[in-house]
């Protein structure tokens, strides 16, 4: 197994992925599916800031974790959204956690502060894997999506990567 940082030729396997999500759950709150082009698009414009990372076994992509601005606003910057998916089959293995806890580390050497993560529920996996790497229930949207014939709630958890007074340019808040 091999954790390494997304490559360009990494993107028809990171939609495969994805689509299945989006085919398959509601765990992805998309109708359509993504394109190699869009997430190659995304990635692009913010992976100076915010890591993308795929997860490889025998020379397979078998998940992928990225980060990405929460919100737009300037404020926002130091808080990021977070994602996790793997194939179909790879769960429980361990291999989720390792690929997950290495994003968070690349996000706090980033100067991220905190990290964002919103889970259809139910889904207790996602919410056990979140807890135990240390994030908590910040919040719940009731109904905040209509997937497959019902209505989905989504949680919220955060995990502070940094804390402390200090401004992220030594002190300035600005």
């Amino acid at each position: 197994m091999t954790i390494r940082a997304a490559a360009p030729g990494d993107f028809d396997a990171i939609a495969a992925i994805t689509n299945h999500y989006i085919a398959t759950t509601a765990i992805h709150f998309s109708y359509d599916p993504v394109t190699r082009d869009e997430l190659v698009d995304a990635w692009q414009s913010t992976r100076e800031r915010h890591p993308w990372l795929v997860l490889e076994q025998a020379g397979v992509i078998i998940g992928y974790a990225k980060s990405g601005p929460w919100r737009e606003r300037a404020a926002y910057a130091w808080t990021c959204e977070v994602g996790l998916y793997v194939v179909e089959g790879a769960h429980r293995r361990g291999l989720g956690t390792a690929l997950y806890s290495e994003l968070l580390d690349q996000c706090a050497a980033f100067g991220l502060r905190s990290a964002v993560a919103g889970i259809t529920v139910p889904n207790p996996a996602s919410v056990a894997l979140h807890e135990r790497l240390g994030f908590v229930l910040v919040g719940v949207f009731r109904d905040a999506g209509w997937k497959q014939g019902a209505w989905h709630d989504v949680v919220f958890y955060q995990k502070l990567l940094a804390t402390g007074p200090r401004g992220p340019n030594a002190g300035d808040a600005s």
